[in-house]
């Protein structure tokens, strides 16, 4: 039995370390992706829409919905990151998400991701574009942000 809205994490080792992914929903159901900006994990990235009680009841009875986490980002237990590990590509992080998908055994999905995270996904789609059915990006960014541009937006947002 499910409670109202359950959700189960899983890691998940890849080539590039492990990642974490919260799953929302029936797996039966059409999947959705998420992918989260830089620093942000699904809940603060995606709460205003996820979490508003109206706009999970319509999604949840629709699709499930797989929250991918980058390394370092894990909502609870993120390990400590250690300098002498090695720094992820975006085409590292690309193959990571492949790797997610071939785990659950997901075909084609639908991609939604929010700033560095549309910008991540887009290079997906562009690399896989046989597993993607669609994009929804938020404030996606044209090019890799610099950590100062980061800092800048979220300052700028208080």
């Amino acid at each position: 039995m499910c409670c109202k809205i359950c959700f189960q994490e899983h890691i998940i080792q890849t080539s590039c370390g492990s990642v974490s992914v919260i799953v929302y929903g029936d797996q039966e159901k059409p999947p959705l992706i998420t992918y989260p900006d830089l620093a942000l994990n699904h809940i603060l990235c995606f709460q205003g829409l996820f979490f508003c009680p109206e706009a999970a009841s319509l999604l949840l009875h629709n699709i499930c919905i797989y929250h991918i986490s980058p390394p370092g980002h894990e909502l609870l237990g993120a390990a400590v990151v250690c300098p002498d590990d090695p720094i992820l590509s975006v085409d590292d992080l690309c193959d990571q998400i492949l790797e997610v998908l071939n785990y659950f055994r997901l075909g084609s999905v639908m991609c939604m991701g929010a700033m560095a995270g549309a910008y991540i996904l887009t290079l997906f789609a562009i690399k896989y574009r046989d597993r993607v059915t669609g994009l929804i990006l938020v404030s996606p960014l044209y090019k890799e942000p610099s950590w100062t541009e980061w800092l800048y937006t979220k300052v700028c947002s208080f």
